[in-house]
């Protein structure tokens, strides 16, 4: 009984700081990013980026069929280029997280669904999961051991 208490008090600690603990400083130096966006019928191709905290990130977007703009509103930053053009785009990726960007541009009828994403920093939300995950499968097989 004391070995079944302490195991369940060492499975919860471990759950715990796997849960809560501070995500890790990055050791990634910032870099130069560059990404080439194109615009047509309604989707941004790529539809999501990631880059790192730090990142110099420059985005080239390129208008397929009609006048498309590109806004992510968290970096306060937009352009806006005319079909078969090319316009570019930069700024600093200072603040980690998930961010939309979104067409600026009246373009159709899809007009709204037009957004896409830029991912700043890893996913700490997936690797906290799979590490609880990992945990409950390890307990649970424990537990079945018993």
């Amino acid at each position: 009984m004391q070995s079944t208490k302490l195991s369940l008090l060492l499975f919860s600690l471990i759950a715990a700081v796997i849960a809560f603990a501070p995500a890790p400083v990055s050791l990634v130096r910032p870099a130069e990013r560059y990404f080439r966006i194109e615009a047509s019928t309604f989707a941004f191709s790529p539809q999501t980026i990631q880059v790192n905290p730090g990142d110099h990130v420059t985005i080239d977007l390129v208008a397929q069929d009609y006048v498309h703009g590109l806004r992510i509103d968290e970096y306060e930053v937009e352009v806006t280029a005319d079909p078969g053009q090319t316009a570019r785009l930069s700024f600093t990726a200072g603040r980690p997280g998930a961010f939309h960007f979104r067409c600026t541009v009246a373009c159709g009828a899809m007009h709204p669904f037009m957004v896409g994403k830029l991912k700043v920093g890893p996913n700490w939300l997936f690797w906290r999961g799979l590490g609880l995950g990992l945990v409950a499968i390890l307990s649970g097989l424990w537990w079945a051991r018993k």
